[in-house]
């Protein structure tokens, strides 16, 4: 029975399968009037907290970065994420699917991704419009740092 309950959560808050737990503060970075509205109250639910927006000066548990094609440079946009979480925490990149406006290539994720040291271990479709890429740093990115 608990398995059904756990996919039937995620069939109602997509949000689940992102991994978050109550008390974790998520940074959001990119908001924007088209963002998953459903999505961001599925996390808060989880977390029960609200997301922390871009003037957060804490370091967050997680960040969600909405990423759409012309919003700049996508390596920027990461590293500036990188700053704002610990080590081993992840970033969830939502980025348009494809045909969407603003769509973003799957290389040019990967690109940015490695650029900005940090390794894509996973891909999510967590709404009709978008998909999440989990993002974590390296472990052997880690071990290097100080």
């Amino acid at each position: 029975m608990s398995a059904t309950a756990g996919h039937a959560e995620e069939q109602t808050n997509p949000a689940s399968r992102l991994g978050f737990e109550p008390g974790q503060v998520v940074q959001e970075l990119g908001y924007d009037d088209d963002v998953d509205h459903e999505l961001r109250e599925g996390i808060e639910g989880i977390t029960g907290e609200e997301l922390a927006d871009e003037e957060y000066d804490d370091v967050a548990d997680g960040v969600i970065l909405w990423f759409r094609d012309d919003d700049g440079d996508l390596t920027d946009a990461l590293v500036d994420a990188t700053s704002a979480i610990d080590e081993g925490a992840q970033i969830w990149l939502m980025t348009p699917k494809t045909g969407r406006d603003g769509h973003v290539e799957p290389s040019d994720i990967g690109e940015a991704a490695q650029t900005a040291g940090l390794a894509q271990t996973s891909s999510v479709n967590v709404s009709k419009d978008w998909t999440a890429s989990r993002l974590v740093t390296p472990k052997t990115a880690k071990a290097g740092k100080r």
